[in-house]
């Protein structure tokens, strides 16, 4: 029975600015809170407090600097919820893990890395004069030129050889899908 591959990608470590983030805006809620509730308790208000309210109170909801701040104050909260729940780290690729390690390991390969690897194999391929290649999560898209050699052959050898290296010599945890494109050279 397959074991299940243990290797996640990695995760940032934005989650601790975004939970300052989102103390501070609390911290500053909480004391508007408590100065609200002071003032009704009949104690007397501060003098940013008068200013706050008396500004507040002058100006309709529909007024744009409201509308505005609203917005802002929206996206933000908005923003800082995806940055504390995503992972990150979007230009690493999580390498596979020894199934039969006992001890936690973490592996990353970066992006352009693991792009640089594909190009140098793609380049060995007989015929092949210009590679260019794009490394996503899930997908490497391979562009080449043929210089000689016909582009059905060369597109053959070429997904083979890009195959074989993506799995022997980058050790992905999710071996991407490929995409390959051929086209002859300009001469």
């Amino acid at each position: 029975m397959p074991t299940k591959d243990r290797s996640r990608r990695p995760w940032s470590a934005r989650r601790i600015p975004a939970c300052l983030a989102a103390s501070l805006i609390l911290l500053a809620a909480g004391a508007l809170l408590f100065e609200a509730i002071w003032v009704r308790t009949g104690h007397r208000a501060t003098a940013w407090w008068t200013s706050l309210t008396g500004q507040l109170a002058t100006r309709p909801l529909g007024n744009l600097w409201i509308l505005t701040g609203a917005a802002v104050a929206a996206a933000l909260g908005l923003w800082l919820i995806i940055l504390a729940l995503t992972p990150g780290l979007r230009h690493q690729l999580p390498l596979r893990v020894p199934t039969s390690s006992h001890i936690r390991m973490h592996a990353v390969l970066a992006r352009k890395g693991a792009a640089l690897l594909l190009r140098d194999a793609a380049m060995r391929v007989p015929g092949v004069s210009t590679v260019r290649v794009r490394v996503r999560r899930r997908r490497v898209t391979v562009r080449a030129g043929v210089g000689f050699r016909d582009t059905a052959q060369v597109k053959d050898d070429l997904t083979d050889t890009l195959r074989r290296e993506a799995r022997d010599q980058l050790a992905l945890a999710r071996p991407p899908r490929l995409r390959v494109r051929v086209r002859r050279s300009a001469k």
